[in-house]
């Protein structure tokens, strides 16, 4: 396995990450995970995009432009060997770099900027949810950014696989659905598409941004509202969507059954014809 490190490719036992690295000792840090098709990067700039604006909100700079971060991916997938694989994954993570013990903030950070590839799997034909204990925090800062500390996500998972679900169905601190460990939630009432908006402290997901602006051109309506646990269970469909798996319909929620609503598929056929679109620009 090969890494690329601030510049630098290198086998993953060879390389070396500071001990005093923020992101290592606080999560102070931001990351993206990215779909690969035959070497193609989906949405590559709306990934970057996001990573640039958290960068910015938690007060750091990417000290790489686009298009060097986007040759790095590509000249590390071709050393992985993965150009040529069916489906693969990037991830970019962005910590601040080592600084002195403490909370404060380094005057003079020395970013870290850290690219791995995998190969990767087809995502499952269905997935289970069961409702957990960990809540989203809408008032928490990093609810909202790609940020590295997801211990939240890790036990609500956990939580989930214990109860004989797949993934885990997380409620924010009011009680109203949120998303799953990582994906967001879509439901279907009737023919009517609506999923959790930004006051239930989702992370606004790049797939979901997608399907929203892609909806309309299928002549589907879909919006953002407050949805109660128990809306899920009468709706007519419900999937959860991320940037590796795409569209995967919800088969069963707290082991009650979960209809496939017909419009699923044509919209993940629709989605995949967007995704080929999108790779083939990079």
């Amino acid at each position: 396995m090969k890494l690329w490190l601030n510049g630098t490719i290198a086998d993953a036992g060879d390389t070396r990450i500071d001990p005093a690295d923020r992101g290592l000792l606080l999560g102070d840090g931001l990351f993206e995970t990215m779909l690969v098709r035959k070497g193609r990067i989906a949405f590559f700039e709306e990934h970057l995009l996001r990573l640039t604006r958290g960068a910015e909100t938690i007060g750091l700079m990417l000290p790489y432009s686009p298009d060097e971060l986007l040759q790095a991916c590509r000249t590390l997938l071709q050393d992985c060997g993965l150009l040529e694989s069916e489906r693969a994954s990037l991830r970019l993570t962005l910590t601040r770099g080592p600084g002195p013990r403490g909370l404060a903030l380094p005057p003079d950070p020395k970013p870290t900027v850290l690219i791995s590839a995998a190969a990767g799997g087809q995502p499952p034909d269905h997935i289970s949810l069961a409702t957990v204990s960990p809540r989203r925090n809408p008032w928490s800062p990093s609810a909202r950014l790609k940020a590295l500390p997801y211990l939240d996500n890790v036990l609500a998972k956990e939580e989930a696989r214990k109860k004989g679900a797949d993934d885990a169905l997380i409620l924010d601190t009011n009680g109203l659905v949120a998303c799953s460990s990582a994906a967001n939630i879509f439901l279907w009432d009737g023919d009517l598409l609506l999923t959790p908006g930004d006051r239930s402290g989702i992370l606004p997901g790049i797939t979901r941004a997608v399907l929203l602006e892609l909806t309309s051109s299928i002549g589907v309506e879909a919006r953002e509202d407050d949805i109660k646990p128990q809306r899920l269970l009468c709706a007519t469909g419900v999937f959860i969507t991320n940037s590796l798996m795409g569209l995967v319909p919800v088969s069963r929620i707290d082991g009650q059954e979960i209809p496939a609503h017909p419009m699923t598929a044509r919209l993940a056929a629709a989605y995949e014809l967007l995704l080929d679109a999108a790779a083939s620009g990079n």
